[in-house]
C-alpha cells in the first residue's frame, strides 16, 4: 500500500526515490536500539539516528530500499511505543524548499481538510512565479486547520492570484485569499505555526483576521460561529439594503446587520450556522451596486446564552410610496424611511446591551481601529 503523502511535505519533493523517513512524538524512554528493533521489523536499515528531547523526542531511519520506507509509513505510523503514539512520514531536507523570505505571500483560507501542500501548490502554480505552498496543520489532530500560504516570486501574480482566485472550488470548498504580512517583534511565522500573522486586503486596506478556533476547529466546523462577513461592499449599500439582499437569499432567520460604509464591509449574524454556511454560499459573488461581494466567516463566535431576536423583514424602500411622487418627494420619503429604521434599530440595540449581550460585537472591527491582529494557537 502507497503512503498517503502529508500536507507537510513540500511541493515537488518526489517519493518515489525515498528511503529514509521521519520519526516524531517518541517517548522519552525509548532508546536508539530499541528503535532500529522497531523500524527494521518492515525491512533492513542502512542508518537511524534517534535526538533526544525532553518531552518528545525525534528520529531519522534510513532504508536499504524505498518499498521498505512506504512500508514504514503505512504500518507504523500511529503504533504505540511505551504508550505514545510514533509519527512516521517521509523525510526531507530543509534545502528541498525554496527560500521565500523575499517572495509575495497570500493567505488562501476556507481549505478542505483533503488539500496538501502539494495540491494547493498544483493549484496556484498557473502562475508562473509561484514558489512555494504551505497548508497550516494541528499536530495534535494531524490535520489541516483549514488555510494556508502560498508564496510568489512575482507581486504582480500574487495580486492576480487573490483577485482571480477568491470563490473558486479547491477540492470540496470554494477558497478566499488575501494579502498576508508577518508581524515582527517577538511573534515570528514558522512554518507549522504562525503565532501572529495580520491579513491585509491589498484593495481595500482592511486587516482581516482568520478566527481563533475552538477545540482546534475551523469556523466552517464550528457551530458557534453564526456570523457571515460580508466584504468588497459599494460605499452606497447601506445596512438596510445588506439586511435586503441577504433576506432575499431565503438562507434562514437574519438576527444581526451591521454594515461599515466607510470600509466597505459589514456583518450579518444569523441564527443558527447552518443558516450562515448556506448565506455564505449563496451571497459569495453577488453583485451588489456594481461590485461582487466577497462572503466568508466571521471573526468571533457567537458569545453562548445570546437570546435569539430576529429582525423583522427588511422594508422595500418603495414599499409604501404612493404613485406620482416627483424626484425631489421620492428623496425625501428615502431619508425619512432612512431616519426611521436608524431609530428602530437603535432601540433594538438598546435592548440588546441592557441583556448583557455587549460581548456579542466584541470581534467587530471598530471603525476607530485600522488594523485587528491574530494569534493563533
Amino acid at each position: 500500500m502507497e503512503p498517503v503523502p502529508s500536507g507537510n511535505l513540500p511541493p515537488g519533493f518526489d517519493t518515489s526515490t525515498c528511503r529514509s523517513v521521519y520519526v516524531g512524538n517518541i517517548h522519552p524512554s525509548v532508546t536508539e536500539s530499541l528503535l532500529v528493533e522497531v523500524f527494521q521489523s518492515v525491512g533492513p536499515l542502512e542508518a537511524c539516528k534517534l535526538i533526544r528531547k525532553e518531552k518528545s523526542s525525534f528520529g531519522f531511519v534510513d532504508y536499504l530500499d524505498r518499498r521498505s520506507a512506504a512500508l514504514a509509513i503505512t504500518t507504523l505510523h500511529g503504533r504505540q511505543i511505551y504508550g505514545q503514539a510514533i509519527k512516521v512520514n517521509w523525510a526531507y531536507a530543509s534545502g528541498h524548499r525554496e527560500d521565500t523570505s523575499g517572495h509575495f505571500q497570500i493567505f488562501v483560507g476556507d481549505l478542505s481538510h483533503e488539500v496538501t501542500d502539494a495540491t494547493l501548490f498544483d493549484f496556484f502554480s498557473a502562475y508562473p512565479s509561484c514558489s512555494d505552498a504551505r497548508v497550516m496543520w494541528d499536530k495534535k489532530n494531524e490535520r489541516s486547520r483549514g488555510f494556508g500560504f502560498v508564496s510568489f516570486r512575482n507581486q504582480e501574480d500574487a495580486q492576480n492570484a487573490i483577485n482571480e482566485m477568491t470563490g473558486k472550488w479547491l477540492g470540496s470548498r470554494q477558497i478566499r485569499c488575501n494579502w498576508a504580512i508577518a508581524n515582527s517583534g517577538e511573534d515570528k511565522q514558522d512554518s507549522d505555526n504562525p503565532n501572529a500573522v495580520v491579513l491585509t486586503n491589498g484593495n481595500s486596506g482592511r486587516v482581516e483576521k482568520e478566527p481563533k478556533n475552538l477545540n482546534g476547529e475551523s469556523p466552517e466546523n464550528n457551530p458557534a460561529y453564526t456570523t457571515v462577513y460580508v466584504g468588497n461592499l459599494a460605499h452606497e449599500v447601506t445596512q438596510a439594503e445588506l439586511h435586503r439582499q441577504f433576506h432575499i437569499l431565503g438562507a434562514g432567520v437574519i438576527e444581526e446587520v451591521r454594515i461599515q460604509r466607510d470600509k466597505g464591509f459589514g456583518f450579518v449574524r444569523y441564527r443558527t450556522h447552518e443558516e450562515a454556511a448556506l448565506a455564505i454560499q449563496l451571497a459569495n459573488g453577488k453583485i451588489v451596486s456594481g461590485k461582487s461581494m466577497k462572503c466568508s466567516w466571521g471573526t468571533k463566535p457567537t458569545p453562548p446564552g445570546t437570546v435569539s431576536n430576529p429582525l423583522p423583514p427588511p422594508v422595500s424602500p418603495f414599499q409604501l410610496l404612493p404613485a406620482g411622487y416627483t424626484a425631489t418627494e421620492l428623496l425625501a420619503y428615502q431619508r425619512q424611511l432612512a431616519l426611521s429604521q436608524a431609530a428602530a434599530a437603535s432601540g433594538a440595540m438598546a435592548g440588546l446591551l441592557s441583556s448583557g449581550s455587549q460581548a456579542m460585537y466584541n470581534g467587530y472591527p471598530s471603525s476607530s481601529s485600522a488594523q485587528q491582529h491574530l494569534y493563533y494557537n
